[in-house]
């Protein structure tokens, strides 16, 4: 297979991260006889630094050309000005949108090397593999914004149309899971959850019968993430909450550094990163942990090159590698040994090609 995937590295830990990614994913091609072409962009404030814009228009041509999007992270507090227009958050936020990748999906899984990397009690933790579906091009951060001395405010809006596609999505991946989807609003107190529970009820009732539907709003939701995560199987829910959630979620796992994502459209190119931020403290100091960006990259293959034998090869190089203990400092015990982003990079790079 030929493809073309386009790199935004981005800033902070973003090319640090990165650039284990590619080298797996190049890995993968030797390995297997694929041909992947890396094409770097500029994007995020890397790019407003180059050239005055977080997204630029030969970076938005490349990726509108590409079988796939790798991005690493954005942001920092250097590009925190009072024009919203020129944050890189606003070039993430129209990288979506031009793409039209209205379907996150964030796995969540717990690896059992690293059950003590979690602050959960090891028994809360057991069972737990679920599957969170953010709606991703809507809601309030997509609505009109307004602004003056004295006020603000930022308008929540979805259609029908948007609620259909994203529950329908989510509906499926749980039809091939363990039939379970729990829907997250806050329907006591906001009309676009009210819609957006009227719709969801049609629709898995109409279209999904066999998928057992349940409602719980957003603040029971958060609690029962750690009170009960492993009954939990696929949730949908909408843009502002589910970016939220997702973050609280990873704490399952045990870090911020180990979760991937995927965020797709109707059609089969997908954006794939890891969902931590930059990290401005961590940038340079080769301390990130690559694993959610390797991860991503298997996600990648899985969803927009359809090479599900691929993914799996580069999923079990990283579970090798943490089954073997390379841990970085986010998921080391107190006072344990750790490597740099780097070298356990390097590390799951050894495996993957020694599996070969």
């Amino acid at each position: 297979m030929k493809a073309r995937i386009a790199v935004l590295a981005g800033d902070g830990i973003g090319p640090e991260v990165l650039a284990p990614a590619q080298a797996c994913l190049a890995a993968i091609g030797a390995r297997f006889g694929h041909a992947f072409e890396f094409l770097p962009c500029l994007f995020g404030g890397a790019a407003i630094d180059a050239c005055g814009e977080p997204l630029p228009a030969d970076t938005l041509a490349t990726c509108l050309a590409s079988d796939a999007v790798l991005l690493g992270a954005i942001g920092g507090p250097r590009w925190g000005g009072s024009e919203p227009r020129q944050r890189p958050e606003a070039g993430l936020l129209a990288l979506r949108r031009e793409l039209a990748v209205y379907a996150n999906l964030r796995p969540v899984q717990l690896h059992p090397a690293l059950r003590a990397a979690s602050t959960l009690r090891p028994e809360v933790l057991d069972g737990v593999d679920l599957m969170f579906v953010r709606e991703l091009t809507g809601g309030i951060y997509f609505g009109a914004k307004q602004r003056s001395a004295t006020a603000a405010s930022d308008l929540c809006s979805y259609s029908v149309p948007e609620i259909e596609r994203i529950v329908r999505r989510a509906a499926a991946l749980a039809r091939a899971r363990r039939a379970r989807l729990t829907s997250i609003d806050k329907a006591n107190v906001l009309e676009t959850s009210r819609l957006w529970r009227e719709v969801t009820t049609r629709i898995v009732q109409q279209e999904f019968p066999d998928v057992a539907l349940e409602h719980l709003l957003v603040d029971a939701a958060a609690m029962h993430l750690i009170r009960r995560p492993s009954d939990f199987d696929v949730l949908v829910t909408e843009n502002l909450f589910g970016d939220i959630l997702t973050d609280e979620a990873s704490m399952l796992a045990g870090s911020l550094g180990l979760l991937p994502s995927a965020s797709l459209g109707e059609g089969r190119r997908g954006l794939y990163e890891p969902i931590h931020g930059s990290a401005p403290d961590l940038a340079g100091r080769d301390l990130a942990n690559p694993v959610g960006a390797i991860l991503s990259a298997a996600l990648l293959l899985r969803h927009s090159l359809g090479l599900e034998a691929e993914a799996r090869a580069l999923e079990a190089a990283v579970e090798g590698a943490l089954t073997a203990g390379v841990r970085t400092a986010d998921i080391a015990a107190p006072g344990a040994p750790c490597l740099g982003t780097a070298a356990a990079g390097a590390a799951v790079l050894s495996n993957l090609t020694r599996r070969g």
